[in-house]
């Protein structure tokens, strides 16, 4: 894929927004590769190779693939120490505020691969606002890029996966998304854009998006201009 570049706006009529955390709403990739480094050297692990795994997944999940020998539930609660004490860098992403204060409560929440814990101490600490529910790592049986996150997501708010829009940063996130049937629109904060091909639509940041009721009462409509692929 060749470099992006701006595309006419776009508008989506849309009734749920939901939206990854880490490399979304808030930027923590210090403490996750932080913490991460530091149990994979407990664990006799690359460290290099620990975080080329661990991205768009739940810890649980990459925690089996690199040390399937141990206790999953046990090395998830040293990982989750690590992180939930490992706050410096981290702060909330361009865009996500204004796009947040337009959105009616009910019409959004968090759909992440963090920890119902780690992701309360994190959106808290990123000064996002944080929804009273949320799907969370101990919310679903299979995690991203299984779709029953999504899945899950839109079922709280009560929407059809058809009428949700999805905000990912990752790889298995986007496909989680788009296998789920929402419309997936993805940022190159985290990963190249080549590696975004179940995203629908690309943009740098959520910078520029734009709510506006239905004249029907049924939902909103999105507009914000993404790349070209």
């Amino acid at each position: 894929m060749g470099q992006s570049l701006i595309t006419s706006a776009v508008r989506i009529r849309c009734q749920g927004f939901l939206f990854d955390m880490d490399g979304i709403l808030i930027s923590s990739l210090g403490s996750v590769e932080r913490s991460w480094t530091r149990w994979a050297k407990m664990r006799g692990i690359d460290p290099a190779y620990a975080i080329s795994v661990i991205h768009g997944r739940r810890a649980i999940d990459s925690v089996q693939r690199l040390r399937p020998d141990l206790d999953a539930e046990a090395e998830l609660k040293i990982i989750e120490d690590f992180e939930v004490a490992d706050n410096d860098g981290l702060v909330v992403l361009p865009g996500v505020l204004d796009l947040l204060r337009a959105l009616p409560e009910e019409r959004w929440t968090v759909v992440t691969s963090a920890t119902e814990r780690l992701a309360r101490v994190r959106m808290a600490a990123g000064g996002v606002p944080v929804p009273e529910r949320l799907v969370t790592a101990e919310k679903v049986t299979h995690g991203k890029p299984h779709p029953e996150p999504y899945e899950t997501g839109a079922k709280l708010l009560g929407y059809a996966p058809g009428a949700c829009v999805v905000f990912e940063d990752s790889a298995s996130g986007a496909r989680a998304g788009r296998e789920a049937g929402c419309i997936v629109i993805a940022t190159t904060f985290s990963h190249a854009a080549d590696e975004l091909e179940a995203a629908h639509y690309l943009v740098r940041d959520l910078t520029g998006m734009h709510v506006d009721p239905q004249a029907d009462g049924e939902g909103v409509i999105l507009t914000f201009t993404p790349l070209v692929r």
